[in-house]
């Protein structure tokens, strides 16, 4: 196979659209992807300060050094990367410095803060006192609502105006299924590709949302981007792993599936919306975030688990 734009050896050829690359060209290909991506939802302006979630691993390591190239021809801009430490003995440490490393070597400023630090408890610790205490509150359930909220804070806390999230292509067509069999329609219509604007919520943005998992893992190694590879331990069965086997064997039959399901998503959502009934945001009467009740989602668990979370930014 020959390189659609050079002639070069090619190393991939896509499937879905028959686009075929040599390295350099599928980097490029890639890169352009994500421009685009930003530009037509207007994800960004040339003076933002934005903040990238950064795991370690290669979804998050690959839009950080993509956004750091970007961010090059936009000498107003600012980027930082922020990174969550849950508290996973023997996992996150690992990840940790590989996103430190990485952060340094594109000269951007790295941000950790951890579980312990904001809660008074590790992902560790919270999930041993669910058991002890017989709560029906699994790994992921916990830690997914936590550190949505400690992005939001660490991000709200240094200013910036944008903060971008690794969903990819398959990460938004799984959320889609799997919302439609939850019967949820206000979390589908929530997830967008730039949130709203709310106030004490940071606008987060998903550069990667048209770039299928696979092509970022190969992007990641053709770039030498060194990425934790490890699944998490706590990572186990789950409607959503059911998702994601089943989009998979549909994308092999049929090339494009994925793309299809989230164009068809993006088509319907404001439809869905305009039918809603308007949702009121409060403040949490314990951290001072947004909320729909009283207690947001995230006090909820540390209170059931005899935590408290941070005290409300001033």
């Amino acid at each position: 196979m020959k390189c659609i734009r050079c002639g070069g050896e090619a190393v991939y050829r896509r499937v879905y659209s028959g686009e075929v690359y040599c390295a350099r060209h599928f980097v490029s290909s890639i890169e352009d992807k994500v421009r685009s991506t930003i530009r037509r939802y207007r994800m960004l302006d040339i003076d933002d300060r934005i903040a990238v979630g950064v795991s370690g691993g290669k979804d998050s390591l690959t839009l950080l050094r993509i956004l750091a190239k970007i961010e090059k021809s936009f000498p107003k801009a600012k980027l930082y990367a922020i990174t969550i430490d849950e508290g996973i003995e023997g996992y996150r440490s690992g990840s940790i410095e590989l996103a430190s490393r990485e952060a340094s070597r594109l000269g951007v400023e790295h941000i950790v803060v951890s579980f312990e630090e904001l809660y008074g408890s590790t992902l560790d610790s919270m999930v041993e006192e669910a058991g002890r205490r017989g709560l029906k509150l699994t790994p992921c359930s916990i830690c997914g609502v936590l550190r949505r909220k400690a992005l939001n804070y660490t991000a709200s806390r240094i200013g910036v105006d944008k903060l971008a999230t690794a969903h990819n292509l398959d990460d938004e067509a799984q959320t889609f299924i799997v919302n439609i069999l939850h019967g949820d329609l206000f979390r589908l219509v929530r997830t967008k590709p730039v949130t709203d604007y709310r106030k004490g919520f940071v606008q987060r943005i998903k550069p990667l949302r048209e770039i299928p998992e696979k092509e970022i893992a190969l992007y990641a190694y053709l770039e030498g981007i060194e990425f934790q590879s490890e699944p998490c331990p706590y990572r186990g069965v789950s409607l959503r792993s059911d998702v994601r086997m089943f989009l998979n064997i549909m994308e092999d039959k049929h090339p494009g599936i994925k793309f299809t399901v989230v164009r068809m998503w993006d088509s319907i959502r404001s439809v869905i919306e305009e039918n809603l009934p308007e949702v009121e945001l409060r403040r949490c009467r314990l951290c001072g975030d947004p909320s729909i009740s009283d207690i947001c989602s995230g006090c909820s668990i540390l209170v059931s688990l005899g935590l408290r979370s941070y005290q409300p930014l001033t």
